[in-house]
């Protein structure tokens, strides 16, 4: 089999959103030689409807340290949500995104980096709302999507299952942080290649390093 590079995260993830450039320079470095999966962990699945106010109070000081370490930068458009938390009427739940995400490896399993880091930058600097299902609509000529095929499916049992078998491969793949880089090398075999932000140099020489054990 060929190796697979299992990258967990979650569309609300703020470190995963700067570590997008790490791991789409890593497919592009890679894609010839690997295949990459993008699993969505499902962080925040509340029972009942939580109003984003009280994530927003942590994030205020947060963000700052997502930028200053991965040098990402968050849009205004977010940011009004999170230092506005009494005016704002976002509700965050990672199943939407999960399912979109769902949707789009059926029909492009090569465009998953992309299509996860797409929904990052939605939410992170151009403050969509991913509950929203008007979040997702510019992206899906981009994607190659048809629009009522993929709003038929986004409100699907079976889409919502098959985001439910990610989170649940995620917990079984015992990932309790995101990012995390996994590479699947036979069918038991699995090796950790980042737990939290990593940069591309290490990151890369981690793949490397099992890409030399694994040669004969």
């Amino acid at each position: 089999m060929q190796p697979t590079i299992y990258y967990c995260y979650d569309a609300y993830c703020g470190w995963c959103y700067g570590f997008s450039p790490v791991i789409k320079k890593l497919e592009a470095a890679y894609k010839d030689r690997l295949s990459f999966d993008v699993l969505s962990g499902g962080m925040i699945l509340p029972e009942e409807p939580t109003h984003f106010g009280t994530m927003a109070k942590y994030i205020q000081t947060a963000y700052k340290q997502v930028e200053q370490t991965t040098g990402i930068e968050f849009g205004q458009d977010f940011l009004w949500h999170v230092f506005h938390p009494e005016e704002t009427d976002w509700y965050p739940d990672s199943t939407k995104p999960a399912i979109a995400l769902s949707i789009l490896k059926e029909q492009h399993p090569d465009k998953a980096v992309a299509f996860a880091s797409d929904l990052q930058y939605a939410l992170n600097y151009e403050g969509r709302d991913l509950t929203d299902n008007e979040a997702y609509r510019h992206l899906l000529p981009q994607y190659n999507l048809a629009e009522e095929d993929f709003y038929t499916k986004l409100k699907s049992e079976e889409y919502l299952e098959k985001a439910y078998y990610d989170m649940a491969l995620v917990k079984q793949l015992q990932v309790n942080g995101y990012p995390t880089v996994l590479m699947q090398v036979s069918d038991a075999k699995f090796y950790l290649l980042s737990r939290g932000y990593t940069d591309y140099e290490t990151l890369q020489a981690r793949v490397e390093k099992v890409l030399e054990e694994l040669a004969p």
